[in-house]
């Protein structure tokens, strides 16, 4: 059925079908959360909390309780490891989603079924009609940096990977791209291929050989897209030597990647002295996306929250072309689509599909004793201008979860809310009375790279610690830069970094030396690679990486990384 409606996919009809369900968002919310209820009342789960097959929604508030993944943790091992009871689904769950463990060191186990797998869809089909109202595409193909993960059976039997992996190895997913007019130029044994760097360079090499098709260039995350164009930088000389004499690189040894590129590689001298030649003639890579594939209409992928420190050197090679922000989710599952896609990427929102979930929002005080009282409102009970945290009800056994994301509203779409990205609920950096988010974090790292800019330098990547093995404890912030940068001027970094932490709790408490000086420490080039290494090496999906922007002591593995890279570190004078 579905691959029928994939081969009729009509723009206009999807966001008619978007219109309507917005229209009354309440209702459709009741009757998403009675067929999940419906579906799932005989669980043990839900059983154990007394609902007793009751669906609407002041019983489900009065008897599940708000939970985080670890109080879902134990039942969702039974089901990893093989019991196939009704514990949170009343289907039997085949697969498992992993997370990207960059947050809390390891990955998550996350239930993943069909249901996911359409929404999912859903989602993409309504971002991309409201996207081709603007930014029209003809028959065209995608260059996707989009890799899978590492995949195993759990003792239980069921396959685990990655959210991306368990999308991309749906049908559903290929038929949809196809109706998109977007399918991936690169071969399946590219996308599933052993090694990801292998991998990355026949994504290169196949948007390359069809640069005249490629209509949009996009990954899951910003990231992996600026992580691409820095590797064709070191690599483009090669690259145009596979094309010119149609040979592939012996860099290149995964049997299934060299047989599927082969078909696709063949002689052509006429093109590699273009792509020289372009390359030749570009000063310091601006506009290198646009200059490679002409055609291209748009960048594609996730560009709030952790990815806008990577939207400058994105926009360095994107020239003209926009960057469109594509929708917000997890690897619990979706929550909105964005359906205004002409907002630059800082302002995207997202309007929540009310069918694919049923959802909560706790709203968020600068009274932490008032904000504990406070009850979880619906979906079209928010406020303009109001943040909340995101409480998420789905199809595969996630009930009353907390996600952990803020969001602020800015806006309705018809009777369902449009929300920004603000940052992860959890305190990156607090050691007193301070309390400083990753979204304060980078505001300070995006104030103190002025000055690296000013000469002209950048920060690749960075992430911080809270180091309380000093009396008193203190900041310390990791940077990789772009090239070499004078004592001075990073002295001057790191001072302006401690003041732009501009937390009451902060200023006060380094004032009265509660807190020590904030220490800047650069680690050398290439840092970072090694700890996107780290993360696939434990399963992660490239395309899934993002960068920990605060790494604690339990994540030891990428600490120890960080700290072994160490090559200069300097003390701030701020408060002195």
């Amino acid at each position: 059925m579905l691959e029928k409606m994939d081969k009729k996919f009509d723009p206009e009809e999807v966001i008619e079908e978007f219109e309507m369900l917005t229209k009354d968002a309440e209702r459709v919310q009741r009757e998403t959360l009675q067929k999940i209820l419906e579906e799932n009342g005989r669980t043990e789960y839900l059983q154990k909390w007394g609902l007793n097959g009751r669906t609407d929604p002041g019983s489900f508030k009065a008897c599940i309780p708000l939970v985080t993944h670890k109080d879902l943790e134990p039942y969702i091992l039974r089901i990893v490891a093989g019991d196939a009871s009704p514990i949170l689904t009343g289907k039997r769950i085949t697969s498992i989603s992993l997370s990207s463990g960059t947050s809390q060191g390891k990955p998550k186990f996350v239930p993943f079924n069909d249901e996911l797998v359409d929404s999912t869809m859903q989602i993409y089909k309504t971002s991309f009609a409201f996207r081709n109202r603007e930014f029209p595409i003809a028959n065209g193909k995608a260059l996707q940096f989009i890799y899978s993960s590492k995949q195993f059976k759990t003792e239980g039997g069921l396959e685990a990977r990655t959210a991306t992996t368990n999308v991309y190895c749906s049908s559903q997913f290929k038929n949809t791209m196809k109706a998109m007019q977007t399918p991936c130029c690169s071969p399946d044994e590219v996308i599933f291929g052993p090694d990801f760097q292998q991998s990355l360079y026949c994504h290169l090499l196949s948007g390359l050989i069809y640069w005249d098709e490629i209509h949009v260039v996009s990954s899951t995350f910003a990231h992996s897209i600026v992580y691409a164009f820095r590797t064709f930088e070191q690599v483009w000389e090669e690259l145009c030597s596979d094309i010119r004499g149609g040979v592939l690189t012996s860099r290149i040894t995964a049997p299934s990647i060299r047989t599927a590129m082969s078909k696709l590689l063949k002689p052509n001298p006429e093109l590699a002295d273009t792509i020289y030649k372009k390359c030749s003639r570009l000063s310091n890579w601006y506009g290198l996306i646009p200059e490679l594939f002409p055609n291209a209409k748009y960048i594609y992928g996730i560009m709030t929250g952790t990815m806008e420190p990577y939207l400058k050197k994105l926009r360095h090679y994107s020239g003209e072309l926009p960057l469109l922000s594509s929708d917000y989710g997890s690897s619990e599952g979706w929550i909105g689509a964005n359906v205004n896609p002409k907002l630059p990427p800082e302002l995207a929102t997202y309007a929540v599909l009310p069918n694919i979930g049923y959802f909560e929002f706790i709203p968020l005080r600068d009274n932490v004793e008032a904000q504990k009282h406070d009850e979880p409102v619906g979906l079209t009970e928010v406020k303009v201008g109001e943040e909340y945290e995101i409480i998420v009800t789905n199809f595969a056994g996630l009930y009353r979860y907390r996600l952990g994301d803020v969001v602020k509203v800015t806006g309705f779409h018809n009777s369902t809310p449009e929300l920004k990205f603000v940052c992860r609920s959890n305190l990156l950096l607090t050691i007193n009375i301070d309390k400083n988010t990753e979204k304060d974090l980078q505001l300070a790292v995006e104030v103190a790279a002025k000055l690296l800019a000013e000469e002209k330098l950048e920060v690749v990547d960075f992430t911080s610690h809270v180091d309380l093995s000093t009396d008193p404890g203190h900041y310390v912030i990791f940077w990789e830069v772009s090239g070499d940068a004078g004592e001075e001027l990073l002295e001057e970094c790191c001072n302006c970094l401690d003041r732009s932490f501009v937390d009451a709790g902060y200023v006060s408490s380094r004032k009265v030396k509660a807190i020590g000086a904030l220490e800047l420490r650069v680690v050398r080039r290439g840092t970072f690679q090694k700890i996107l290494v780290h993360y696939v090496g434990m399963g992660a999906a490239v395309s899934q990486f993002k960068t920990p922007r605060c790494v604690g002591l339990n994540n030891s593995s990428v600490l120890q990384i960080l700290c072994s890279n160490v090559v200069r570190s300097y003390f701030s004078t701020a408060f002195c």
